[in-house]
């Protein structure tokens, strides 16, 4: 029965998806990192409309518009970096949901106005790509996963 040939684990359909699982995961990893890290690399390139970015238009709470400047910018250059080499994978995707969300919170003025439903649409996208990874985990095709093959067959 059709049915059963789709239920069971066992089955071919459900065989060739286990396949899929490490390039899937790889390929989330990418592109929700590249997102952050070009963003990351735009604010390093003209530190000067940064700075200013950060004290006129984006409303960062609790912290100083240099100090948000520089802790928006290293989230969005190393948990990306780290999340792509699947290094510490779920605390990556986890600090990277931290930026997305505090980008979304400083931000928020614009992003929830008539005519922006595709600009915070993405971010609950990237949102949803990064709680994924964070519960899933990076993969098989990660650091993680390597280093913890390797201790195992030490052990």
């Amino acid at each position: 029965m059709l049915s059963d040939a789709l239920m069971d684990p066992n089955s071919t359909w459900a065989r060739l998806l286990d396949k899929l699982q490490a390039p899937f995961a790889l390929a989330s990893r990418v592109y929700v990192s590249w997102v952050f890290l070009k963003s990351g690399y735009l604010k390093l390139s003209d530190w000067d409309s940064t700075i200013a970015l950060f004290e006129y238009e984006y409303r960062v709470p609790l912290l100083s518009p240099h100090l948000a400047a520089i802790a928006g910018t290293a989230g969005e250059l190393v948990f990306p970096t780290l999340l792509i080499l699947g290094l510490f994978g779920r605390i990556s995707a986890l600090g990277l949901q931290a930026v997305n969300v505090l980008a979304v919170v400083s931000y928020a003025h614009v992003l929830y106005q008539e005519g922006f439903a595709a600009a915070i649409g993405q971010h609950y996208f990237w949102g949803f790509i990064l709680l994924v990874l964070a519960i899933y985990g990076p993969g098989p095709w990660s650091l993680d996963q390597w280093l913890h093959r390797r201790r195992a067959g030490r052990a």
